[in-house]
């Protein structure tokens, strides 16, 4: 039977998408802060750079947030796959909003649409790569490493040409360039959707005919609930609101999941069991995330990025963790496929990954103190090194897990649940970075490193009993 690397061929078609979203997503994201914060004569906005990576927070968080209305949406109307379709079109659109509207009526536009539509395509991508495998088939991990892949493949190419776009020619630019590329994958999805099975277009639990109008208003009631917030909350308090939006959507999930009489008691013991790992899984993307909030400032004024007299574009720098990514991702899938029964639990691998992030905060420490220029690039893409390591033993090992603990009835939901730890870190990152003071360096990093490496000694200690709740799910 033909197949894609080893795996169900269908994951090919996946893989394509998830890519070229990934490229559209971080090519924009990684001008987005510099546009937000540049002066005007440097064609950016001119806006002040803690309200900046409020909202760079913010929009982030959203975009996982979101997750939550396109998983719903899949389980209980349309099922996954034509879900992922009109998300992937939505995202095109912000894109096309952020290219051509100018100003912040362009920003506002472009990042909702933008982060409702990414909320789509990231649940429903998930789920439909979790259906291609039995429960207890070792290509799991492995095929979620390999999609993995295929994100930071477009995490890498997005930054490098809208980075260089917008050095040579203006943000806009960059921005269109980000649109083009959604439209691509758009396109190839197009042609391959068919491929699917029927599983892909299945509800799971289809919500009766006579309650879509009461879910109808329900909608247009937190939409409009939403608006207002925009409107009322301030610029600087955006990440904030998101992180208390998140948390309050994460009691609200895990208490539906826990508490449905359409739960067995099985599924119930799982879910307890994610409970743990969510929190160290909000802890690490708190970290992660700052990628594109210090450090995206760090880059951009303590770090020496001279090469051979041409100065590398700010953005560039993001693209070294998915270079990193894409050299590591093919190695850790090997070494799971290899290790089958005998590799490390997911508590095991949770653990080590969030210690690990602390570490690389801590390893800003030697460099703190300098001016500008000060910081060698080698040194930020050593520290980048550590990142990705924490990343691909947490990151691609809970999309998998999430599809695994998931409920029959609750299965998309539950990556969605996955996903509401990412928003909840992402947006925390763009509080944290409020913090961020670069003449006093060394408490930021050494404090955040100190204590994601103390809740990951917590979690080893609840290792035993998060593995007795799990059950069979390894």
């Amino acid at each position: 039977m033909e197949t894609f690397f080893g795996q169900p061929r269908v994951l090919g078609n996946l893989f394509g998408v998830e890519l070229w979203e990934r490229f559209s997503f971080y090519g924009m994201q990684g001008i987005l802060l510099i546009y937000l914060y540049y002066e005007a004569e440097r064609g950016g906005l001119g806006i002040d750079q803690a309200v900046a990576t409020s909202i760079v927070g913010a929009y982030g968080g959203a975009v996982y947030l979101s997750t939550i209305l396109g998983a719903w949406t899949a389980d209980r109307l349309f099922g996954p796959e034509r879900v992922l379709f009109a998300s992937a079109v939505v995202v095109m659109a912000g894109h096309v909003a952020l290219a051509v509207l100018p100003g912040r009526a362009g920003v506002a536009a472009g990042l909702v649409l933008v982060a409702v539509g990414s909320g789509g395509v990231k649940a429903n991508a998930t789920s439909l790569v979790g259906t291609l495998y039995a429960p207890d088939d070792p290509r799991r991990d492995a095929g979620f490493s390999l999609f993995y892949l295929g994100v930071n493949l477009g995490a890498l190419a997005g930054p490098l040409l809208t980075g260089l776009a917008q050095q040579r020619l203006g943000f806009h630019y960059g921005f269109a360039l980000a649109a083009i590329g959604m439209a691509v994958g758009l396109t190839q999805y197009a042609f391959g959707r068919r491929r699917l099975g029927g599983a892909a277009r299945a509800v799971p639990n289809p919500l009766p005919r006579n309650h879509w109008p009461r879910a109808a208003g329900i909608a247009v009631a937190a939409l409009l609930l939403l608006a207002a917030g925009a409107v009322v909350v301030p610029a600087g308090r955006l990440a904030t609101a998101v992180v208390v939006l998140s948390a309050a959507a994460a009691v609200g999930y895990f208490a539906l999941l826990l508490l449905s009489r359409r739960v067995t008691a099985e599924e119930r013991r799982r879910v307890a069991g994610f409970v743990p790992l969510f929190l160290a899984s909000a802890v690490f993307w708190s970290l992660y995330q700052q990628q594109f909030t210090v450090v995206t400032i760090y880059s951009d004024q303590r770090l020496d990025r001279h090469v051979l007299g041409w100065e590398v574009p700010v953005s560039w720098v993001q693209a070294i963790n998915p270079i990193f990514v894409i050299i590591l991702s093919g190695l850790f899938a090997a070494l799971w496929t290899r290790l089958g029964d005998r590799q490390p639990s997911t508590p095991v691998k949770f653990t080590a990954g969030t210690a690990i992030m602390g570490v690389a905060f801590l390893l800003f420490l030697p460099l703190a103190g300098g001016g500008p220029n000060s910081a060698p690039l080698l040194a930020l893409a050593g520290i980048l090194l550590v990142f990705t390591v924490a990343e691909l033993l947490l990151s691609p090992v809970g999309l998998s897990l999430a599809t695994k603990v998931a409920p029959a009835v609750f299965r998309t939901q539950t990556v969605a649940l996955f996903f509401l730890s990412v928003a909840l870190g992402t947006a925390m990152a763009g509080v944290l970075a409020g913090f961020y003071d670069p003449s006093r360096e060394r408490p930021y990093f050494g404090a955040l490193g100190l204590a994601a490496i103390l809740f990951a000694a917590v979690l080893a200690m609840l290792t035993p009993m998060i593995r007795r709740l799990l059950g069979s799910v390894r």
